[in-house]
């Protein structure tokens, strides 16, 4: 997965490195591994003492969370848990990174982050599946985004990043070329334009208007094509610069197209009826292909290894995704007013990133094997209260797609869930010839989650909860998901929705059935596994047995059932397992 590198130890190392990072024609050729750079920038600071490594079970949590997006099962986390093999972490982040569970989290992620719950598209999910299947490196990834191609069969979904900011559902649905615009700087360049839209940003002195203008350029001849499968947009002609004016000096000033972080694009003249390599036409509905495409030019300009401002940006925001807090923040305004907490490591990050090409699985892989993200998140008096210093590991929000797979791990849903569904497949099991309309899950632990994804599409009761639960925790549309934000409404949700409380109760095979099995002591311990992936303290396996003694004076299977069940409820509501931490 990762170039060789020669291993050259001593300072002077660091301060190589450090120089040819900030060289931009220069890449970085040679040096010790990127982990080993990540923990000297970040331990530089004598005077900040960090935490210890965390335990297995911590690390084990929060790397499925990470790269997984669920927590493992109880089979899974004993199993790491009892591995005596030396580097068993490394060939975990390395399994893990190989399953195809990886690809379902990266596409939840980066729908997330990309479209901010602005609607779904089977186009633009497969799009993103079939990239992070491929590990396709990140700057074809956001070529595809930013200049779309209707023909390209495979990568023809990535247009819904515009579509979704161009039309919504609705026959008045507005056209915000405006906020599709600003969102094309905080995606891909890591700056929000949105005040410099009509004046120089009243307070950011680096965000100036024709940025803004520079940038709308490209987008504002933008429509949505209607002679094909959505979603396709097309572009009209761009003839001379655009024109605009500041609100507060009344001064007229002109732009052609320019990408954040790039020069000027000369806009080309064509002699009349030369302007289309394919002219419209009205009749099939075609809206025609000009010769100079201001998509194009952004694209180019943008998303390629030289433009500094496009590899900072992902490089911060998949730290961010890792490590719970970006090396600057809000992730989105990168300004010389707001410098990186380490800016020696983001400028080292963002140059190693493209010398390998954009690898998104190698710069992951990287921070997940540096002692910074494998430090315990427990504090003590001693630690840094600021997450800047990543002293300890930061705690970070789950998004509601971790937060329904993790439950329905952790309760065993899909268990009685499976059993409905072969006695389904039983039923109506075609000929031997013919393949089953249902697909079971594989019971092979390395694509044992894929299996699971599709088999809770095929579910309806899980399918629904998903959607539920989704709906439940997840911020409203346009509102990026950065912190954890409890609400009421998830609240009400835990505490009243029937489905979801039904999982509690025990059916064949799930949590509550097979806990009820076991003496109370063991009970307790399995709770924790499953729920915490970790086992109890002492004292908080007596006060769980104690509960349960309590509240099962006659020891009956309904009371046993019952108790569990509020344990249950009460750790799967509680901080501890709705953060990853």
């Amino acid at each position: 997965m990762t170039k060789p590198r020669s291993i050259i130890p001593g300072f002077c190392v660091w301060a190589a490195l450090f120089a040819i990072a900030w060289c931009e024609a220069k890449p970085v050729l040679a040096g010790p591994p990127l982990h080993e750079a990540i923990d000297h920038w970040i331990d530089a600071p004598a005077d900040n003492p960090k935490r210890p490594a965390s335990d297995d079970a911590e690390f084990a949590r929060r790397l499925y969370l990470d790269l997984a997006g669920r927590i493992p099962s109880r089979d899974e986390l004993v199993a790491f848990l009892e591995d005596k093999t030396p580097g068993k972490r490394a060939q975990l982040i390395d399994q893990l990174l190989a399953d195809e569970g990886y690809a379902r989290r990266m596409t939840e992620l980066f729908n997330n982050m990309l479209l901010e719950r602005r609607g779904d598209d089977p186009h633009w999910t497969a799009f993103l599946r079939t990239a992070f299947q491929k590990n396709t490196p990140w700057d074809k990834f956001s070529l595809a985004i930013l200049n779309p191609d209707a023909d390209d069969a495979e990568g023809r979904g990535a247009a819904f990043f515009m579509t979704s900011r161009l039309v919504s559902r609705g026959a008045m649905a507005p056209v915000d070329k405006p906020g599709l615009t600003r969102d094309l700087g905080r995606m891909f360049a890591g700056v929000d334009l949105q005040c410099a839209q009509c004046h120089d940003h009243v307070s950011v002195d680096d965000y100036l208007q024709s940025d803004f203008q520079g940038l709308h350029v490209a987008v504002e001849n933008l429509t949505v094509r209607r002679d094909v499968e959505f979603p396709a947009v097309s572009e009209g002609l761009v003839k001379a610069k655009s024109e605009f004016m500041s609100v507060f000096t009344q001064v007229s000033m002109t732009t052609g197209p320019r990408p954040p972080g790039g020069e000027e694009i000369a806009i080309p003249e064509f002699a009349k009826g030369e302007e289309y390599l394919v002219p419209p036409d009205r009749k099939k509905r075609l809206p025609g292909v000009p010769r100079f495409s201001p998509l194009q030019e952004l694209a180019r300009g943008l998303a390629n290894r030289d433009n500094q401002m496009f590899r900072r940006n992902i490089v911060n925001r998949l730290w961010f995704t890792m490590m719970g807090r970006g090396l600057v923040e809000p992730l989105d305004l990168m300004h010389s007013d707001n410098p990186p907490s380490h800016p020696e490591l983001l400028e080292l990050l963002a140059s190693d990133f493209a010398e390998h090409d954009f690898d998104m699985k190698y710069l992951l892989r990287e921070i997940a094997l540096s002692n910074a993200y494998q430090r315990t998140s427990r504090i003590d008096s001693q630690t840094s209260a600021s997450g800047r210093s990543y002293a300890a590991a930061n705690e970070k929000r789950m998004s509601a797609e971790q937060l329904f797979w993790s439950a329905a791990i952790a309760v065993g849903a899909l268990e009685p869930a499976k059993a409905i569904a072969q006695q389904q497949a039983e039923q109506a099991r075609p000929p031997a010839d013919e393949p089953p309309e249902v697909e079971l899950p594989s019971t092979d632990p390395v694509v044992r989650l894929d299996a699971l994804e599709r088999f809770v599409q095929r579910t309806s009761v899980l399918a629904s909860l998903r959607r539920d639960f989704v709906n439940a925790f997840a911020n409203p549309a346009t509102e990026p998901e950065i912190d954890f934000e409890p609400s009421v409404q998830g609240a009400l949700y835990l505490m009243h929705d029937e489905r979801w409380l039904g999982l509690l109760q025990p059916q064949p095979g799930n949590l509550i059935d097979r806990l009820l099995t076991l003496e109370k002591e063991k009970a307790a311990e399995e709770l924790y596994l499953s729920l915490f992936s970790r086992r109890p303290t002492a004292e908080e396996q007596t006060e769980a047995v104690a509960w349960l003694t309590q509240q099962s004076p006659d020891n009956t299977p309904e009371q046993r059932a019952a108790a569990l069940a509020d344990i249950a409820w009460a750790m799967l509501s509680s901080s501890e397992f709705v953060i990853n931490h």
